[in-house]
């Protein structure tokens, strides 16, 4: 091990993980220099792995972590895993090993919101334990060396060096516990932060999942439904029934179409491409829950984003098919704006419920690549895969040395 150079590997799941390892290796070196030692030259790697996040436990991914430290020949690794990790009902955030040098970090347990300041500030952490170690006198010399240094850094405002984080806010909102192993668990790690308010899992997990299934890159599986949506609605533009109804159609009637049409086309998607997990596919039931409300809130959120969408495209073809002339033979009202914007609405609506009807995405990969039971059995079918291969090597050794 070099004395003025050390090197951190961050392994990452494919998709949003890996984009955020390619961040943080620009902006953690100096401040690693300042929150570690500044004496020691950071550099940090990052590869993709699709076959981390495949542990069922945290100790099977520190194992993962710790042959990729090994294979990679870094002096610390840090795993950023895209599936929750629970403890006895209790929710893992991060775990570290002082002696291996290995991390990892559960990114759904950060929740939603400052996403990559938590994992900057995580890393930061874990990286410090690792090097000072984990003790309390460890943890009250490293806080030392920071109280001297704190005027260089005013936006690391690092008041407790027992903390993963700093948020105050979040802190008291969902606070973090930190926890020592136990005889059977130290072995594999020196020091776990688990959520520390039950009640305050489910909506954290929550968030952080739909989070790192990014919603909004689901959108281009939906191009071929939102052209034949609109092309559905736009014929039926020109005909005066749309008109008329935006006569006689009331706000809440409004509201309640388009509640009907997204959850219509929602549920229709989960269906027609089997993304709904079963019990034969997730013995776990919480787990089985878990997924399933991901991906109904993924696919809701991308949905919406569609439904937008349409109801400005439908907005600017009513300008343009319907001339006010028209529209006021047809009402009994006199017409005015008010009646476009009706019309664009009740069209996005209805033209929902057509186009996703009998209409299945184009690229279903997006789509189940979303979904955390799909990736998790895909993760394992590698997985056995590898093993199988390696199993097979082996052999033809065994053999050829015979």
């Amino acid at each position: 091990m070099n004395e003025t150079t050390r090197s951190i590997g961050i392994i990452t799941a494919p998709g949003y993980p890996n984009e955020i390892g390619a961040r943080l290796q620009n902006e953690l070196p100096s401040l690693l220099s300042y929150y570690v030692k500044e004496e020691i030259e950071w550099k940090i790697d990052y590869i993709e792995d699709p076959l981390i996040g495949g542990g069922a436990n945290s100790k099977e991914v520190l194992e993962a972590t710790q042959k990729k430290k090994e294979e990679q020949e870094w002096d610390y690794a840090v795993c950023l895993t895209d599936i929750p990790l629970f403890i006895e009902k209790r929710l893992i955030v991060a775990e570290a090993n002082e002696d291996k040098n290995i991390a990892l970090i559960c990114m759904p347990s950060f929740g939603s919101t400052l996403m990559i300041r938590r994992l900057r500030e995580s890393i930061m952490q874990l990286v410090n334990e690792m090097y000072y170690g984990s003790s309390d006198e460890d943890r009250e010399r490293s806080a030392e060396r920071i109280e001297s240094k704190r005027s260089k850094h005013k936006d690391i405002d690092i008041n407790n060096p027992k903390n993963l984080m700093t948020s105050k806010f979040f802190g008291w909102l969902s606070p973090l516990k930190r926890e020592a192993p136990d005889d059977s668990e130290g072995e594999y790690m020196d020091v776990r932060f688990t959520v520390g308010r039950r009640s305050s899992i489910s909506t954290r997990l929550l968030g952080g999942m739909v989070r790192a299934n990014r919603p909004w890159n689901m959108f281009p599986a939906f191009l071929k439904i939102l052209i034949i949506a609109f092309a559905t609605g736009s014929y039926a533009l020109v005909f005066p029934t749309l008109w008329l109804l935006s006569e006689h159609y009331t706000i809440f009637r409004m509201c309640l179409l388009t509640v009907f049409s997204v959850l219509a086309m929602t549920l229709w998607i989960i269906l027609i491409h089997r993304l709904w997990e079963r019990k034969r596919d997730q013995g776990n039931n919480y787990t089985r829950k878990l997924y399933n409300a991901t991906t109904f809130l993924t696919l809701l959120i991308t949905i919406c984003i569609y439904y937008v969408m349409l109801f400005f495209l439908f907005l600017v073809g009513v300008f343009v098919f319907i001339p006010m002339g028209m529209l006021d033979e047809q009402l009994s009202s006199d017409p005015g704006l008010i009646n476009y914007f009706y019309i664009a609405w009740i069209a996005a609506s209805v033209s929902t419920v057509i186009g996703a009807l009998g209409t299945a995405l184009e690229d279903e990969d997006v789509v189940l690549n979303a979904t955390y039971g799909y990736r998790q059995r895909q993760r394992h079918e590698q997985l056995k895969k590898k093993e199988e291969n390696e199993e097979d090597e082996d052999k033809e050794k065994d053999s050829f040395t015979k």
